[in-house]
């Protein structure tokens, strides 16, 4: 499924590949709306109408992870009323074990996320997850979503990588393949990012799996261990 042996960098997604994608649809589809109405005076099912179709509308550019936009565009502070959810924010099945096997065999690993900062720190304080990868990229520094191609040209600056030697891991096929058109050599696809949902069909061409425990093994028997690393017991 995915040659380690030729690794050096491995990129991944943060919401649904390494947090449960739970918090953030909750949000966008509940807890917004339900504020917005209450703001509003509107019916519940009436303001997510409404604010579905402005998301949608901005699908592929910054501005649909936006936080500043969209509180600007719904006169909402949109950070207070994710801290409103923070117990939510949480772990993916065997993240835990994934990480720490990553580090063991001795590839770097980069969070590279379309998540604005300001939520993203609000993640980082509840999961503590930057302790536990080798750095961490917001599209928001580059100006460019990760769908954008010239995003990962970009991404040089930020977090140096060899394309040959590298895997980007996300549960997003537009930007998994907006990965591969950039020259990234492997791409590996997150086909359950929410809990709560059932999960999504494969992509013809890249390689998929529902949880980090399918491709622990090829990861132990295709790389050495040089370390071990201490990472959160729960998920």
């Amino acid at each position: 499924m995915i040659n380690w042996t030729s690794l050096e960098t491995v990129f991944l997604d943060m919401d649904g590949t390494l947090l449960d994608l739970h918090f953030d649809n909750h949000f966008w589809l509940e807890h917004l709306p339900r504020r917005y109405a209450e703001r509003n005076g509107m019916h519940p099912e009436k303001a997510r109408d409404k604010i579905i179709s402005m998301i949608m509308a901005q699908r592929g550019t910054l501005n649909f992870y936006c936080t500043d936009y969209w509180s600007e565009q719904l006169a909402l502070d949109i950070t207070v009323l994710k801290s409103e959810l923070g117990d939510r924010i949480g772990y993916r099945p065997h993240v835990a074990d994934f990480l720490q096997s990553l580090k063991s065999a001795g590839l770097q690993s980069v969070i590279v996320t379309n998540c604005h900062p300001d939520p993203l720190e609000l993640k980082l304080q509840r999961t503590g997850l930057d302790r536990y990868v080798d750095g961490i990229v917001s599209s928001h520094q580059l100006g460019k979503p990760k769908e954008d191609t010239a995003f990962w040209h970009d991404l040089q600056q930020l977090a140096p990588y060899r394309a040959a030697s590298t895997l980007m891991v996300d549960d997003s096929f537009p930007v998994l393949e907006s990965a591969r058109s950039a020259g990234i050599a492997q791409c590996l696809g997150i086909l359950a990012p929410d809990s709560k949902k059932a999960a999504s069909k494969g992509h013809p061409e890249i390689p998929c799996v529902h949880h980090f425990d399918e491709v622990l093994t090829a990861i132990h028997q295709q790389r050495p261990h040089h370390q071990k690393s201490a990472l959160p017991s729960g998920d």
